[in-house]
């Protein structure tokens, strides 16, 4: 089932960070979508979550020494299409 998933990022503070979270989390199988931003500090995933667990997405961004947790709640942002 495709979700639209928001997870707060701790430790980003320029482009080639966004740019590497966006790469690691664009080559996870089950993710078809993802938007990265620095203000505020985040990502939104288009997921199947059939596929794909949060889980897996926090474990994948820690990998490159950021943190990542699930946002509940709606942040304010425009949502994944």
């Amino acid at each position: 089932m495709n979700q639209s998933l928001y997870f707060d990022i701790g430790g980003m503070t320029c482009g080639g960070c966004t740019a590497s979270v966006q790469r690691t989390l664009s080559k996870i199988d089950g993710i078809s979508h993802v938007q990265i931003s620095l203000d505020p500090p985040g990502a939104q995933v288009l997921a199947d979550t059939d596929r794909v667990t949060r889980e897996q997405i926090e474990s994948a961004v820690a990998t490159l020494g950021f943190s990542a947790k699930l946002h509940y709640g709606a942040p304010d942002q425009q949502p994944v299409r």
